[in-house]
């Protein structure tokens, strides 16, 4: 017998329908395109979430030596392909699947971080400590994710064994609807999915993630090196924007709602919840947050030669941005 869905559930699945379809389509590209105004286009990937906002605050903004155009993927994997053979300049990613790019020899450079703080540990209502979680099912959205290092230090740090719960990896659009319905106890993802969950008070943030761990490195801004190096004032150029985005992104105001509605569909409530958590000033990558990062993922056996900080991240364009 088919399984009817509830009234809750479609209700539910309406509220993350337009996020979900804003993800949807990958758009055929190559790189090294001239505009009609001879300036190097410069095409960065992204997927429609509250972690990329200075991206699309950038895109309104003029260059002198530089096209921007924004190209939207509907998966991590699709962005990876695209940022990994070429056919794109960069990309506002998870800094985990970067770095496991470049430990597999493809040639990026990480110039700034996506956001600070933002990300939230969700639970249903009844859930009120992470002993409560101890086998039940929990959602991440990858196993090579700062999500999931979230999930492994919050019940490292409360005595739990990562075995001790079942992670599940789960499209983030799907993770409202599974925690209403009683399919997972919790999940940690990019905003604004966690959001709509507390939004409509069907789960409840029990950490916020610089409770876990303070500084905690999620989404970053990667380059391949080859644009850095054979288009140096575009990649400068292209930088400096992006930290004056990430200032009028912090404000949180009505440029930021707009740039970001253009992007999202999500529904006020949401972004401004959203907003809350989240930090896009100070987008610099620091190297004590990079390391935690790759003991963490040798911690955990997800990277036996995460890339060194010296080989990974490059400082030199957010440390020259004005």
């Amino acid at each position: 017998m088919k399984k009817i869905l509830s009234k809750l559930t479609v209700f539910i699945l309406l509220a993350t329908l337009m996020v979900s379809l804003a993800a949807c389509g990958t758009t055929k590209v190559t790189s090294n395109e001239k505009s009609s105004a001879g300036k190097r286009v410069v095409k960065i990937g992204y997927l429609p979430i509250t972690h990329a906002v200075p991206l699309f605050i950038e895109d309104q903004a003029s260059f002198n030596n530089m096209k921007l155009e924004l190209i939207k993927f509907g998966s991590w994997p699709e962005l990876m392909d695209a940022l990994n053979t070429g056919r794109i300049d960069g990309a506002s990613v998870l800094v985990t699947l970067a770095m496991k790019a470049k430990e597999q020899g493809i040639d990026i450079k990480a110039v700034a971080l996506g956001h600070r703080d933002g990300n939230v540990l969700i639970t249903a209502n009844d859930i009120n400590k992470v002993e409560e979680l101890k086998g039940k099912s929990f959602a991440i959205p990858h196993k090579f994710s700062t999500h999931n290092i979230l999930l492994y230090q919050m019940l490292k740090q409360a005595g739990l064994q990562y075995s001790d719960v079942k992670a599940v990896e789960m499209p983030p659009a799907e993770m409202p609807a599974a925690l209403s319905e009683g399919r997972i106890a919790g999940y940690v993802v990019a905003e604004p999915f966690g959001a709509i969950a507390v939004s409509m008070k069907k789960g409840k943030v029990l950490y916020q993630s610089e409770e876990i761990w303070q500084d905690s490195v999620d989404c970053a801004l990667v380059l391949r090196n080859d644009f850095i190096k054979n288009e140096p004032k575009a990649a400068q150029e292209f930088v400096n924007q992006y930290v004056k985005a990430g200032e009028i992104a912090e404000k949180k105001d009505e440029q930021t709602k707009a740039a970001s509605a253009k992007y999202m569909k999500v529904d006020d409530k949401v972004l401004d919840l959203s907003f809350q958590w989240i930090k896009y000033d100070n987008l610099r990558l620091n190297e004590e947050s990079y390391e935690i990062l790759m003991k963490n993922l040798q911690e955990m056996n997800l990277s036996e030669n995460p890339p060194a900080y010296q080989d990974f991240v490059d400082n030199s364009l957010i440390d020259k941005a004005k």
